[in-house]
Parts: structure tokens; sequence; C-alpha cells
């Protein structure tokens, strides 16, 4: 009985031990739990949003507050369509007016019914239908356009007052934050679908917008202008396209950020068009190739290689061999970062330029000029981009004039060239300088060159130079 009695002792004392050593140890207020842990635990302060899955996410509201701010947009287009066994046959025409119908989204911005939606949705459009999520429908008036970020603003007279959404900063998002996709397509409500920030300021090498926001939330033919959100539900880009073989969305999709659509709007409605400056520098990105071939230590940056005559860029003091790293506080890694960052500003607006000569970190003040005064010479012939009075005189959106010949090769053309304005090269359509630089600067002197250009007359004519 002493014997029992005994170990009987001994293990209460070693259950007591152990008990207490785990509660001194690993408790919740434990030393190794305080002090010791190899992972570190959010607070619960952080809120709903942090979470390894979609599933930890909560997306309702959100997803409520945007879903009544997103319409259908229904663009009928009528055109004459001419029957050619009609001409074969019977010698006329026989113009028919044919119906095309086209469907995207759109995003309402303010109470009393302004529209923000891309420009390709509503393009050529006779009549634009707007169908609210609540199923009423108004015809709306198209207030400006922008072909080059594909941006269009609309306005509807409602009966009532609209939901909108609000916009944030698109410069502050992250990579890997949750956001929402939400279209209107087909005129069947509102759908939204989730997804992360898979990368910022990408370069599709479009010849207009050159910094979209890239997310794996499925966009789909139809979504086309509709918002992107975070999920706080404010507005962060506008859904404009798909990278996809067979048309339809397999992982990624792209959006104009908030920001740039900012300013394109606001410039729409106080200006009737929009206002861009331009840095005055021209050049490329770094990599490790670029880096090799140009002898620099850096990797990341935007390289100066021409510096543009009477530009902000060249009165601050810029010089080819400079690296800009910084634009104001936003870090400039690639083009993207800054064609991106220099979207959001106008003519005569202040930009700090950081950037890297000689190994020094150096800091300057460039004052942004107006694109529209904005010329280069590229193989001997000076280039600028046309003005509204060229616009308007002959019927174009986009185009660069041919402001004066100094390859000795075209001098003796050079009264016959001065003044047109060219519509594309080598079959690509040219917009601005920037694309025309493009591709001229990717010719070989012995290349020859193809150019479409209206002349003086307003006469469409074809060269090889």
């Amino acid at each position: 009985m002493k014997r029992f009695s005994s170990l009987f002792l001994v293990s209460l004392l070693s259950g007591a031990v152990t008990l207490g050593s785990y509660k001194l140890l690993f408790d919740d207020n434990g030393y190794f739990f305080k002090n010791k842990s190899l992972t570190t635990l959010a607070p619960n302060s952080y809120g709903r949003n942090v979470g390894f899955s979609a599933e930890a996410t909560d997306f309702t509201e959100a997803a409520d507050k945007t879903i009544h701010t997103v319409v259908h947009v229904k663009n009928v287009s009528r055109k004459n369509v001419s029957n050619p066994i009609l001409e074969y046959f019977y010698g006329y025409r026989g113009d028919q007016l044919q119906e095309q119908v086209g469907t995207g989204s759109g995003v309402i911005i303010s109470e009393d019914g302004y529209i923000v939606t891309n420009n390709h949705v509503i393009k050529d459009a006779s009549e634009i239908e707007i169908t609210l999520n609540n199923k009423k429908s108004y015809i709306a008036k198209v207030i400006g356009t922008d072909s080059k970020m594909d941006i269009a603003l609309l306005k509807i007279n409602a009966d009532e007052k609209l939901p909108y959404t609000v916009f944030a900063n698109s410069d502050s998002i992250k990579i890997g934050e949750w956001v929402l996709a939400v279209g209107n397509p087909y005129n069947l409500n509102s759908t939204v679908t989730a997804g992360i920030i898979s990368a910022k300021a990408r370069n599709l090498d479009t010849s207009g917008i050159q910094s979209f926001i890239q997310t794996d939330a499925a966009v789909n033919p139809g979504n086309s202008g509709g918002a992107l959100v975070n999920t706080r539900g404010e507005l962060i880009g506008i859904n404009t396209m798909i990278s996809s073989p067979t048309g339809s969305y397999t992982g990624y999709s792209f959006a104009i950020p908030s920001n740039i659509t900012r300013k394109i709007i606001e410039d729409l409605m106080e200006f009737g068009n929009v206002q861009r400056g331009i840095l005055g520098v021209e050049g490329g990105e770094l990599n490790a190739l670029a880096a090799k071939e140009l002898g620099v230590p850096e990797t990341q940056g935007f390289y100066i290689n021409k510096v543009q005559q009477k530009s902000g860029a060249e009165r601050a003091g810029l010089q080819k061999g400079d690296i800009i790293v910084k634009l104001d506080n936003q870090s400039i890694a690639t083009f993207a970062d800054l064609s991106g960052y220099i979207n959001t500003k106008r003519p005569n607006d202040k930009v700090d330029v950081t950037y890297i000569r000689g190994g020094k970190n150096k800091v300057v003040a460039v004052i942004l000029i107006k694109n529209e005064f904005f010329n280069t010479e590229i193989k001997g012939i000076e280039l600028e981009n046309i003005d509204a009075t060229d616009k308007k005189r002959f019927h174009l959106e986009n185009g660069v004039k041919i402001k004066s010949i100094n390859n000795e090769n075209l001098k003796q053309y050079e009264e016959e060239l001065k003044g047109n304005i060219i519509l594309s090269i080598d079959n690509v359509k040219i917009k601005d300088i920037e694309s025309a630089s493009k591709i001229l600067n990717n010719k070989t002197e012995s290349e020859s060159i193809q150019m479409e250009m209206i002349n003086k007359r307003g006469e469409i004519i074809r060269i090889i130079i």
C-alpha cells in the first residue's frame, strides 16, 4: 500500500510539472508565445479584408456600393451600305441603311449623370442608350472623348439623383491587393468578379496608354468600360481590355488607372479637350542588357537619350545620359512608370525630377510644356504634333506634321513635303510624335520607309523614301 501511495504521488507530481511547464511555455500568456514565436499574427484590428483566400475577404460591401453605379452602354450606329449586285447588274448603288449594335459598360461618377466608359465602346455611335441597374433607360450625350487613352465622358439627364463611384488614388495601389471588376454586359444587370492586382504600370506597347493596371479578375467582352474597385468600393481603374488569343478571358485583364481617367475627365469638362503635358525627353527604360550596352551600373530607371530643344527638361538642365529614377514621390523603374505619371499632369505643371548623373542623385524642378508644341527631328525630318486647327481642317484625330526637311536626299522635295500630315508609316497608323519616333528610330539608313500623308491641298498621297 505504501508503495502504491508513493507511485501515485510521483505520478501526480509529474502531471503537475508537465501541466505547469506547458502553461508557462506555450499558453497564450506563455514565454514562447510572447517572445519566441517563428510567425507574427496580425492583430484583429487589421480588419476583415486581410487574408490568404477570397473566402477570408468580405467583398459584399464593395460589391453593393458598386453594382448600382455601373451601367449598360448600348451603341447604335447607322450607316449606308451599298449593294454590289444591284450596282453591277442595274448600274445604281442601291444604298441601304444598316443598323449595327455594340454593347459595353460604364461607370456613373456624379449624382447628376456623368458617366465614364471606353472610347471604343461608343465609337461611331449614332445613338447611345444607357440602362441603369434598376432597368431605367436614358439617351446619353457625348461630352468628350480621348481616343489615345480610350476614355469617353457621357451625360444623361435622369429624373433622380444617381448613385456614383468615388475615385481612389491609383498610385497607392499595391500588387497582391484584392480588387473587384464590375461590369454590366448584355443588359444582364451588374456582374462582379474578384481577383488581385498582379502588376502595376504594365506596358502593352499600345500607341496610346502605356501604364495599365493588370489584374486576374475575370473581364469578358461587354465588360469594357466597367469599374475596377478596391475592397472599399472606390474606383481605381476603368476595365478596358483583355489579353487573350480567343477573344475571351483567359487569365489577365487590364484597366486604365483612375488617376489618368480622372485627369482626362476634368480636362474634357473644363477645356473640351485633353491637355497633355510632356517632359521633353526621349530614351528608354533600363534593364540588364541595356545597362551593359550603355555602360551604366543602374538596371532600373529611364535613360535619357535626347533632350527636346526649348522643353522644360532642357531649361532645367537635364542632359543625355541622365537616368530618371523618381518623379515627385513616384519611383520610376520603367517607361510605363514615367508615361503613366506624366499622363496625370497638364502643361505648366511642375514636376520634381530625381535623376542620376555621375553616380550621384540630383533633383531638379521641370515645368511641363504643351504636347502640341512638341517637335523632334528623326532621320532628317522635323516633325510636330498636329494642333486643333489641323484636326478641324482635315477632319483628323491623329497624325504628325512635317515642319521642315533637313535630310539631304529629300531636300529637293522640301516645298512639296513641308506642311504635310503623316497618317501612317509602313502601314502603321500614326497618332503622335511618340508613335512616329518608335517606328522611325528602329529603321536603318538603308531601309526604305513608306508613308501615307495628307498634303496641303487635302489630297492623300503615298511616298517611299
